[in-house]
């Protein structure tokens, strides 16, 4: 059957994306963002499981709840302009992440965590030797326990607080384990 507007939206779509594109601080600047984040995000999955391969450990599985828990430390930091394992409230990680990654009907349930912040921007090489750098960070990384992992990265174009007004990009790495 053929539906001559398939063509009409397609092109109207196609229009749309440019005219955002043109204007300043329109959301096509955001997303081109987002897709440099989620880019700087498989990066670090990826190298990071390269590197527990050379260590012959087990490949992380990406995890959409400690993602999320990630994700939301991440926004949380960069809007009160902190930096911290522990939540603005002062509550412990492993307690935020409980909320999002939960242990219930587990024998088993241990979290732990990779925080770092760079300023304006950093790839997943730089991340990897950041954390290599520090011992408690690359004993997170070659952890066997760990099954899987949350990965979020944020690019500010402004944070506060103790990134002094900065462009910053925050990246957090929630490791998990439920068994």
């Amino acid at each position: 059957m053929h539906r001559p507007w398939g063509k009409t939206l397609a092109l109207a779509a196609i229009v749309a994306v440019l005219l955002l594109a043109l204007v300043p601080g329109a959301p096509a600047s955001q997303t081109r963002t987002s897709k440099q984040m989620q880019v700087l995000q498989a990066g670090i999955l990826q190298q990071l499981n390269a590197l527990r391969a050379s260590h012959h450990l087990k490949p992380l599985v990406l995890s959409r709840s400690l993602s999320t828990a990630a994700g939301n430390h991440n926004s949380e930091m960069a809007s009160a302009g902190f930096f911290s394992h522990d939540s603005k409230n002062g509550s412990a990680f492993w307690k935020r992440i409980k909320r999002f990654y939960n242990s219930s009907g587990y024998g088993y349930w241990s979290v732990g965590e990779n925080l770092l912040w760079a300023s304006p921007d950093v790839d997943p090489a730089g991340a990897l030797k950041m954390w290599l750098d520090s011992p408690e960070h690359k004993k997170n990384m070659l952890d066997p326990q760990w099954h899987e992992i949350g990965i979020a990265a944020l690019h500010a174009p402004s944070a506060g607080g103790v990134f002094g007004g900065n462009e910053v990009t925050i990246v957090t790495t929630d490791f998990g384990i439920r068994r």
